[in-house]
């Protein structure tokens, strides 16, 4: 479900993550009061507000919690992709001329970063990957193997070449991985029900000004499931409106592609 929504379009997310859970809230607030009526829920105020008040401040600090360890993770996968296009760049740097090994290398790199590119992005956003993007990569190591065979003297700039693919295959890895998101299915179910418990619960409250009760109630609940689209916005980083696209592999590729 949190992949759905966050493959939404950023206004229909927040239709129904926030606005529509809002307006049930504001309308819950008049139902009760014309149930139950303002006597019996002012009785409770004294009381409820103590408890209220804690579990706001638990569901306060678990929501916190989340959206701090899904911004971290969305900034793992950002910096993942900065990697593969930094080792990109370096490997290319490392394979010039027009030797044939050295060609070889480079056009093996074009091809996993064309591949990447046109075929990795789309299968993340589905949580998934390419076969073709994953032979490509082992193309490129076969090709940097068979170079280094062949140029038993250049060792140094080989070894650093095999350190780059390195880099360049844990980034990838990083990247699918995260492409799947990170807030596991017991956080999902703690994280919605909180959200809606700490909603309910102002429905135990009564203030003879029912307008501002009202109004209170959709406050709250525009903070809370703002919070909650926040972190369906971001769990997913390649997934939806809110996404890390490949810019920086782009770019390595038009800058060093064409020599190739």
């Amino acid at each position: 479900m949190s992949h759905y929504l966050s493959s939404l379009p950023l206004r229909l997310g927040t239709l129904l993550v926030v606005i529509v859970p809002t307006a049930a809230a504001m309308i819950g607030t008049v139902f009760v009061r014309r149930r139950v009526g303002l006597e019996r829920l002012t009785s409770n105020n004294e009381i409820a507000g103590f408890k209220f008040a804690t579990v706001g401040v638990i569901y306060a600090v678990l929501l916190a919690f989340a959206v701090i360890v899904v911004w971290e993770r969305f900034s793992d996968a950002e910096t993942a992709v900065l990697q593969e296009a930094g080792a990109s760049a370096t490997i290319y740097r490392l394979s010039p001329g027009p030797v044939p090994d050295a060609v070889a290398i480079r056009n093996a790199l074009s091809n996993y970063l064309g591949l990447a590119i046109e075929k990795d992005w789309p299968r993340m956003a589905g949580e998934d990957a390419s076969d073709d993007v994953r032979k490509a990569l082992d193309d490129l190591y076969l090709a940097a193997i068979r170079a280094s065979n062949a140029n038993s003297g250049s060792s140094a700039v080989y070894s650093e070449i095999f350190k780059q693919l390195d880099t360049l295959t844990q980034s990838r890895r990083t990247r699918i991985q995260l492409a799947a998101g990170v807030v596991p299915s017991v956080l999902w179910l703690v994280l919605v029900f909180g959200a809606f418990l700490t909603v309910g619960f102002t429905f135990f409250f009564g203030t003879e000004n029912l307008s501002a009760q009202v109004l209170m109630t959709g406050i709250l609940s525009t903070i809370v499931f703002m919070g909650l689209l926040v972190i369906i916005s971001i769990d997913h980083p390649f997934t939806g409106p809110v996404h890390i696209d490949s810019e920086a592999l782009s770019r390595v590729l038009t800058d060093f592609g064409h020599r190739t």
